[in-house]
C-alpha cells in the first residue's frame, strides 16, 4: 500500500507530512534506480558497478592510499582491496609510489581509467538530459541545488549520528 494514502498519526503537523511525501517519493526513485540496474552488476565497459565508485574517486579527486579511498566511500579497506585489483588488471588504475612515503603507494586512474569515467558520465549525462529534456533549464538547476542540499544535510547528520537507525531504510507498504 502506498504509504501517501495512510492516515497519518494524530498529533502531526504539515511538516511532519511534506516529510512523508518526500520520503516516498525518494524511496520511489531509488527503487526506479535499483531496477534500472537490475542484473547490470557489469557496466558495458566491464567495470563493476560498486568498482567505478573507486574510479570515479580517483579520477575527481586524485591519487590516494587505499585506506583513504575506502574511508572516502565509506567502505571496508578489504573489499575496497578487491575491487581496487580488479581495476588494476583492467587497466584502469595503477599503484605508484608515494611520493611522501616511500614505502607506500597511492592509486591513480590511468589515461584509460579516465576514459571510461568520461565515457562513463557522457552516457549517464545523455541519459539524464533525455529524461529531463521536458522539463524547464530553471527546474533542472533548481533539482540539482536542491538535491546537493539535501545530500549534503544528510551526510551532515549521519556524520553526527552515527548510531540512529537508517531513515530511509523503505517499509513494506511504501
Amino acid at each position: 500500500m502506498d504509504s501517501t494514502r495512510l492516515p497519518a498519526p494524530p498529533g502531526v503537523d504539515d511538516r511532519w507530512l511534506v516529510s512523508d511525501r518526500l520520503g516516498h517519493q525518494m524511496i520511489r526513485l531509488m527503487r526506479a534506480v535499483e531496477r534500472a540496474k537490475a542484473g547490470k552488476a557489469v557496466g558495458p565497459d566491464g567495470v563493476e558497478r560498486a568498482a567505478y565508485v573507486l574510479l570515479a574517486r580517483l579520477v575527481l579527486e586524485g591519487p590516494r592510499r587505499s585506506n583513504a579511498l575506502a574511508e572516502s566511500v565509506h567502505s571496508d579497506p578489504s573489499t575496497v582491496s578487491r575491487q581496487v585489483a580488479g581495476l588494476v588488471r583492467a587497466g584502469l588504475v595503477e599503484r605508484r609510489p608515494d611520493p611522501d612515503d616511500g614505502r607506500a603507494t597511492l592509486l591513480a586512474a590511468t589515461d584509460e581509467g579516465l576514459r571510461v569515467f568520461q565515457a562513463n558520465r557522457d552516457r549517464r549525462n545523455r541519459e539524464i538530459g533525455a529524461l529531463t529534456a521536458h522539463w524547464d533549464e530553471s527546474d533542472r538547476v533548481r533539482l540539482v541545488e536542491l538535491l546537493d542540499r539535501l545530500t549534503s544535510d544528510f551526510e551532515n547528520h549521519h556524520l553526527s549520528s552515527a548510531a540512529s537507525s537508517p531513515v530511509l531504510a523503505p517499509p513494506e507498504a511504501s
